[in-house]
């Protein structure tokens, strides 16, 4: 995307925002890029916790007297009107004041669904960054955007707004996309001196892992030897697969296996390993969305919970000159891939923010269609009256493993996971079910309105591309 384009004609218009959940990490990392840019300012800060809020202003260089928190409407209209930032604990007050577009960021389903909602219904733009919201009621949020003339778009600098940007780059290229997809949050580093492998700040025994560092002539075989040797390390983030819903709905591109293929690769072997099976990968067919998991040496750059695309190369003079430049081909030259190896978080939200504002556009520019399920299969029997309680980092539900579906193997009457957290189980479940509508008791009933929405057929295309940078 071309900055300068960007903001031709804008007249320097300043752009404000609301922000939900602003206590928190991605809130963090936006509200302090805020900070360099001047046309971008907040407007009205919510989080149940007004007094870390505070702090975290402060921390980033507000002034004591240019934070007011405000428990009614009309202090949040005078506290904005006078240029100052309202604090507020309550959703309801968001709108109280004049701003643009609200980044929703709590990660909370039905709560985020609401703050939403009535952003769009008001006329006003949304960027949501909780994707727990976005893959039950995204459909809905989108159409709802459309009838009020405003953008609803996911964030750039979360990995799904990164890939669905990639994707439509690519598209309008004419690439011939085989596999789309995102490394996992947190590489995995191997020790070959030591036979271990790192994740994070888990560390365990790997002994083969170095000598499979080659994918060799049979790539599902190898990849099966490297799964084995990091088994100890978590895999499956049910982040991971929400993530991708969220891609798939914007894009069209469909789960290959319902607990995705997870990898361990190199970044030099993804055009190898995305490849179809009937040319050595690891694809039953093309359009796949997809999570690996990074595997690199100590001082190796990182994937950063970048993003990629596999494509099939054609003319193969264009792509030897390429594969001479750098570029990751497969080894028999038929597919390449093409990443972006980061994923900055609010540091990037001010382009989807200043582009939804000032020139109407989301990120990526998306027609959005149900193509996959994100929803939850039992790992333990269950007993009736069992609460789905959601926690953890990575918003797991308790006694469930996430699963991604393709929308045409999704059976009448699944439910969503992010719908059922929170929720009664209304009779006892087998480890290994799906877990249903009629499973569960006690959710939302506007998110499961907007679920049901979100599932009406519509008539217009797939979607749309427009051109955007990588």
């Amino acid at each position: 995307m071309n900055v300068h384009h960007l903001f031709a004609d804008s007249g320097g218009r300043p752009v404000s925002y609301a922000l939900s959940g602003a206590a928190g990490g991605f809130a963090r990392t936006l509200l302090a890029q805020t900070r360099r840019i001047p046309r971008l300012t907040p407007a009205v800060l919510c989080d149940l916790d007004v007094e870390r809020l505070r702090a975290l202003c402060l921390d980033l260089g507000w002034s004591a007297e240019s934070l007011v928190a405000c428990g009614d409407a009309p202090s949040v209209a005078e506290a904005v009107a006078a240029g100052r930032v309202a604090l507020v604990d309550d959703p309801a007050l968001l709108g109280a004041a004049e701003w643009d577009i609200l980044v929703e960021a709590t990660g909370n389903p039905a709560d985020g669904y609401r703050m939403a909602r009535a952003a769009l219904t008001a006329g006003r733009h949304v960027a949501m960054v909780s994707k727990e919201v976005d893959s039950v009621a995204g459909l809905h949020l989108a159409r709802l955007a459309a009838d009020h003339g405003v953008v609803y778009t996911t964030a750039d600098g979360d990995q799904p707004a990164n890939l669905i940007g990639l994707v439509t780059w690519a598209e309008t290229l004419g690439l011939d996309i085989v596999a789309v997809g995102k490394s996992s949050e947190y590489d995995l580093v191997l020790d070959p001196a030591a036979g271990t492998v790192t994740m994070l700040d888990t560390t365990v025994p790997a002994p083969g892992l170095a000598g499979l560092l080659d994918l060799g002539d049979d790539v599902r075989g190898t990849l099966a030897a490297r799964a084995e040797q990091v088994a100890a390390l978590p895999t499956g983030a049910t982040a991971d697969y929400c993530e991708m819903a969220v891609v798939a709905t914007n894009t069209g591109f469909r789960p290959d296996a319902e607990l995705l293929h997870y990898p361990v690769a190199r970044i030099a072997e993804l055009a190898d390993i995305y490849a179809l099976r009937e040319d050595g990968g690891v694809l039953a067919r093309p359009g796949a969305v997809d999570v690996f998991l990074a595997l690199r040496l100590p001082g190796e750059a990182s994937f950063a919970g970048g993003v990629f695309v596999v494509v099939r190369t054609g003319d193969p003079e264009t792509w030897r000159t390429l594969e001479g430049k750098g570029h990751v081909l497969s080894r028999d030259g038929r597919y390449a891939a093409i990443y972006l190896p980061y994923h900055l978080m609010g540091v990037e939200t001010p382009m989807t923010l200043l582009s939804a504002v000032l020139h109407g556009r989301p990120s990526g520019g998306t027609d959005p269609r149900r193509s996959a399920v994100l929803a939850g299969r039992t790992t333990a029997d269950l007993a009736a009256g069992t609460v789905l309680t959601m926690g953890g980092h990575h918003h797991d539900l308790a006694g469930v493993q996430a699963v991604l579906l393709r929308d045409e193997d999704a059976p009448a009457g699944v439910a969503p996971l992010y719908l059922a957290a929170g929720a009664r189980l209304t009779r006892d479940v087998p480890a290994g079910t799906l877990l249903a509508l009629d499973d569960i008791e006690g959710h939302d009933a506007e998110l499961t309105a907007a679920w049901t929405a979100g599932a009406a057929p519509t008539t217009e295309p797939h979607r749309t591309t427009e051109a955007v940078r990588p």
